[in-house]
């Protein structure tokens, strides 16, 4: 598949005004780096949008091409610019970035600006799966709510989400799941997410998953598998989602012991 938001090879790249403090404590890279992050958040630059070139930028700035790489390479390991060998550096497709929290994908997009919505591919009060059933501390043979959901961003597609839910649950209608997060609707309910253990990993994507997302036959998914509990330690949600890696990732806040 091709992306419509690729521009053509011989677009100029566009040179953002920097300004650096040589006497400021913080490094010259990172100042230069903030500057042209917020470039890529504020529109200026757009996804797919060559990036200047190290050599330019650093005479530009009159800085040390090591310094400038440095900045570039901030960039790149935050996901805001890729490298791609015969096309250069250009500025990456918009990603969401969750972090470290028990929040919905919902809720995550809507507190980055953005416009979710959700479409339902299945909706089920009598699905049977052992996997789910253990993860939910059930008999096997118990019938479960089962959502498979379809998420967009802005108008395309990021995320196929499956959840497993007690029968208990059986109340949730597709109109509800195409206008709010799933947690906001458990919480409406009385039922209170309040942690969760989640394995995230990749696999290449599937037919039915190419189709969804809009991935092309080599394209991999970032995977999740999410075990939810409430306060008291009962489990309340199963959930085992793919992204597309382009536009999705985690940031983990890790400390030392």
């Amino acid at each position: 598949m091709t992306s419509t938001l690729e521009r053509p090879r011989h677009a100029e790249a566009k040179r953002i005004p920097v300004t650096v403090d040589r006497e400021s404590p913080v490094p010259l890279y990172h100042q230069v780096a903030e500057q042209l992050a917020q470039a890529i958040y504020d529109g200026v630059l757009q996804p797919g949008d060559p990036f200047e070139k190290e050599l330019s930028l650093a005479e530009r700035l009159e800085m040390s091409r090591p310094t400038v790489r440095r900045s570039i390479g901030e960039l790149v390991s935050r996901g805001l610019l890729v490298r791609r060998r015969g096309v250069g550096t250009t500025v990456a497709h918009a990603a969401v970035r969750r972090r470290n929290e028990l929040t919905s994908l919902y809720d995550d997009l809507a507190a980055d600006g953005r416009r979710p919505a959700t479409r339902v591919v299945r909706f089920g009060v009598a699905e049977y799966s052992r996997r789910a059933a253990e993860a939910l501390d059930l008999d096997p043979r118990t019938p479960l709510v089962y959502l498979e959901r379809l998420r967009l961003m802005d108008g395309a597609p990021i995320a196929l989400l499956k959840n497993w839910l007690p029968p208990a649950l059986g109340d949730l209608s597709a109109g509800e799941l195409e206008s709010f997060g799933l947690y906001e609707l458990l919480r409406r309910r009385g039922v209170l997410p309040a942690v969760a253990h989640q394995t995230v990993g990749g696999r290449p994507a599937v037919p039915a998953e190419r189709a969804l997302l809009g991935l092309g036959r080599l394209d991999p998914v970032l995977t999740m598998t999410r075990s939810v509990f409430d306060s008291a330690g009962h489990p309340v949600e199963f959930g085992d989602h793919c992204y597309r890696a382009d536009r999705y990732s985690f940031d983990v806040t890790v400390h030392a012991s």
